[in-house]
């Protein structure tokens, strides 16, 4: 089960990551193709049609962070439930058979060291997976109250509903891919749990007991590259929560006046799309504090930097277009690149 679902979450990512590729690759003879998957891409201001045709509200952009939040959580409370019971990081005495045994390095202590070894290194890997799931719930959540409280999407707003299904897919597969090396096991553990507890039935269930330390202690275990990544997407986090309340801000002047402005503060004085730009970096976060050894999690930060680069391009010629004086030192999405 393990390889077929890390398998298809890889699948899904590079299928959703190669059109968009092909896509931008400058050449006329794909033109009608940017074209048709921009027309799926894009929203709100960017999508200017009459028609509401294989269209959504924008305001459903809610729903993805509905979706990420139950999700997430559920994921995060298994696997951490999983690590709790099953996967505690601590140190266990190194045991020998006997002093000639370990002075002549034989093969007793050799196998020992290699089961050892395989053993703390799949605990370490299972609380990494919390350690991850901990960060997109942070995210999502934060994504959620924005959309819920800061973005004031306007009712002629709307979307493709393939970018719709797109953004249900991201929210669902994003979290998934984060665990997927332990969510057969956590699995495993929910349905022995939930058999037992069928069987047994609620009185002769033993008490569940939960001592915070303990449950999180092994987090504060992990290795540098954790913490790093961990650092780096609070950067990138902070950074979209100011440009996030920069655009709400001006989604709210701009229903009494009418008109669209261009935004300024923070990353805006550098790239149209900054907002974007945070979260590349958010996922860059993450692929760190992964240990950059997972492909499937590499597959996803690729998907991720693909599908916002090519927004944000188009939504950088939307502001071209709209704005005579546009600052002509602004970038579409990474500073000093493109």
């Amino acid at each position: 089960m393990n390889l077929w679902l890390v398998g298809l979450l890889r699948a899904a990512w590079i299928a959703g990551s190669l059109p968009i590729l092909i896509a931008s690759v400058p050449s006329s003879r794909l033109f009608w193709f940017r074209d048709a998957l921009l027309g799926f891409a894009k929203r709100g201001k960017t999508l200017q049609s009459s028609s509401k045709r294989f269209t959504v509200p924008q305001r459903f952009f809610r729903h993805f962070y509905w979706v990420a939040v139950v999700w997430t959580t559920i994921l995060l409370g298994s696997t951490w439930m999983y690590a709790y019971y099953t996967a505690p990081l601590v140190s266990e005495p190194l045991l020998y058979s006997d002093m000639s045994s370990y002075l002549t390095g034989g093969s007793h202590i050799l196998s020992w060291s290699k089961s050892h070894a395989a053993s703390t290194k799949q605990r370490f890997m299972i609380w990494r997976s919390v350690f991850l799931l901990l960060l997109m719930e942070v995210q999502v959540l934060r994504r959620l109250v924005e959309t819920i409280y800061v973005f004031n999407y306007s009712p002629s707003a709307r979307m493709h509903i393939l970018g719709y299904l797109t953004g249900l897919f991201f929210y669902t597969a994003a979290p998934l891919s984060l665990s997927c090396n332990c969510i057969p096991e956590v699995y495993e553990f929910l349905v022995s749990e939930v058999a037992e507890f069928i069987v047994r039935g609620k009185n002769q269930m033993p008490a569940i007991e939960i001592h915070l330390w303990e449950f999180v202690n092994p987090l504060m275990k992990l290795g540098w590259c954790q913490w790093i990544g961990a650092a780096i997407f609070c950067w990138g986090w902070i950074h979209q929560q100011r440009c996030h309340s920069i655009l709400g801000s001006l989604r709210d002047y701009m229903e009494q006046v009418d008109e669209y402005l261009i935004p300024h503060g923070d990353w805006f004085e550098s790239v149209s799309s900054p907002h974007y730009l945070a979260e590349i970096v958010i996922y860059a976060g993450v692929v760190v504090a992964s240990g950059g050894a997972d492909l499937t999690i590499w597959l996803l930060f690729a998907f991720v930097v693909a599908n916002l680069v090519f927004a944000a391009a188009e939504t950088h010629r939307w502001y071209l277009r709209k704005f005579d004086n546009y600052p002509s030192n602004r970038l579409a999405v990474i500073p000093f690149l493109y």
